[in-house]
């Protein structure tokens, strides 16, 4: 597990970028960890295969690990906010997505661009949602994990350098002091 985190000014200016909810209002995105410990996971885009797995096993984290461990997590994707709806029934995930359709954030936190490893982003929304094709997000945007909160304050980063490279869910969890074994 990655020991890295954010210095203080990084964390300040990407506090004060906006990112877009399910209903297309911006919010900044220091206001997601505010007030509270927050799990953010930058996915690669709304229609990664991939990344729908791994929001899949983050949804089996019981809300009662979360809410003893005073944590939340948040989900924030490439595109465009018109695709969380479809994220939301694709992945079965309850929880915030936010979108940054500029990426602007995803480059201020230095998250990878390239397409090592896979596409297997066709059949997994593209074909079930194919008029938010152009709004999912850039294919080649990869994401990552972060633990941020309350307030000014990272205790960890993992930034995926392929498209498969999500830090593992209970890992995640332990970085961020919730009691999760899946």
């Amino acid at each position: 597990m990655q020991a890295e985190t954010l210095d203080r000014a990084t964390l300040e200016a990407a506090a004060k970028f906006e990112v877009f909810d399910g209903g297309g209002n911006k919010v900044t995105f220091g206001s997601l960890f505010a007030e509270q410990k927050t799990v953010v996971v930058f996915i690669r885009h709304f229609f990664c295969g991939s990344c729908k797995m791994y929001v899949e096993d983050l949804a089996q984290v019981p809300a009662a690990a979360l809410a003893a461990a005073g944590t939340r997590i948040v989900l924030i994707g490439c595109g465009d906010w018109a695709a969380i709806q479809a994220y939301h029934e694709m992945t079965g995930y309850a929880g915030a997505i936010y979108a940054d359709p500029t990426r602007a954030l995803y480059t201020h936190l230095g998250l990878v661009d390239n397409l090592k490893n896979t596409l297997n982003s066709i059949k997994t929304g593209y074909l079930a949602y194919p008029a938010l094709t152009f709004k999912a997000g850039k294919v080649s945007q990869n994401g990552g994990d972060f633990v941020l909160g309350p307030g000014v304050r990272c205790a960890f980063v993992h930034r995926m350098q392929n498209t498969e490279d999500h830090v593992e869910v209970v890992d995640l969890m332990k970085a961020a002091g919730v009691d999760y074994a899946p």
